[in-house]
């Protein structure tokens, strides 16, 4: 049987949801073992763009960005895509040195994923192309056991990567407790 890897939490803020026409504005990461014990705990990064990148995001971005701080913070950025993905690189390295092991995590992580592949794929590359995806575990409980689902968690959605992260964690062992249930 293949080595059980590492997972890697990474979230993603964007200016949209296009991995062709939008960018990564703040990634953060969080590796943790199998039993959601976190192993190392990265930076957050913001990515510096300029105005005029900022001026082509959607309405919800500008609200929501812009009320987290996180457009000025771009602004005032001077991290390039690649020093940061350089920086979350090296924190996989530092856990899981050994490439296709270590496995993507987090909440609705495809859309983050197809924009790893994009602007990072260094990273991309060194990670498994399994993913562990928290979102889809709360559609299964929503279909299967709504009240397990009722009784999660609140998010506090203050779209920042770092809280995201963390919330996706807490929101995964929350479903492993009370949604899958260990018959051995």
């Amino acid at each position: 049987m293949a080595e059980a890897g590492p997972l890697v939490w990474i979230d993603c803020e964007m200016t949209g949801l296009d991995s062709e026409s939008d960018t990564i504005l703040e990634i953060a990461c969080i590796i943790t073992d199998g039993s959601l014990n976190i192993l190392a705990s990265g930076p957050e990064i913001v990515i510096h763009h300029p105005q005029h990148v900022l001026d082509g995001m959607n309405e919800w971005c500008v609200e929501h960005h812009g009320k987290s701080g996180l457009t000025a913070r771009v602004l005032g950025s001077i991290v390039t895509m690649e020093q940061a993905e350089d920086s979350v690189l090296d924190l996989v390295k530092s856990c899981c040195a050994r490439p296709r092991v270590a496995v993507l995590a987090g909440n609705s992580v495809h859309v983050d994923c197809a924009f790893l592949r994009r602007y990072m794929p260094r990273l991309i590359e060194h990670l498994h192309y399994r993913i562990v995806d928290v979102s889809s575990v709360k559609e299964l409980a929503r279909r299967w056991n709504p009240r397990v689902l009722q009784m999660a968690p609140a998010k506090k959605l203050s779209h920042r990567a770092l809280d995201d992260i963390i919330e996706s964690i807490e929101e995964l062992r929350y479903y492993r407790d009370n949604f899958f249930v260990s018959t051995g």
